[in-house]
């Protein structure tokens, strides 16, 4: 499935915040409670409240994030 360029910010949210959320979550999962029984539906749980706050902070905070990083950027 491709979507159109217009969509480009929004298909990079999901995806860096699914891929955040994520990995992050599994991290601290593992860290707090190890692999033991019931280890994927604590995980489960911990990514399904960490995705919506991520994504809403990636989609929010990019823009102002990405003019931060223009300006600390040196240009020939």
């Amino acid at each position: 499935m491709l979507f159109p360029p217009r969509y480009a910010p929004l298909v990079v949210s999901v995806l860096m915040t699914t891929y955040m959320a994520g990995l992050m979550t599994l991290a601290i999962i593992l860290v707090n409670t190890g692999p033991g029984e019931g280890f994927l539906t604590r995980w489960g749980q911990a990514f399904l409240v960490s995705w919506p706050i991520a994504f809403v902070l990636i989609t929010v905070g990019r823009p102002l994030i990405l003019r931060l990083a223009a300006k600390l950027i040196r240009h020939p």
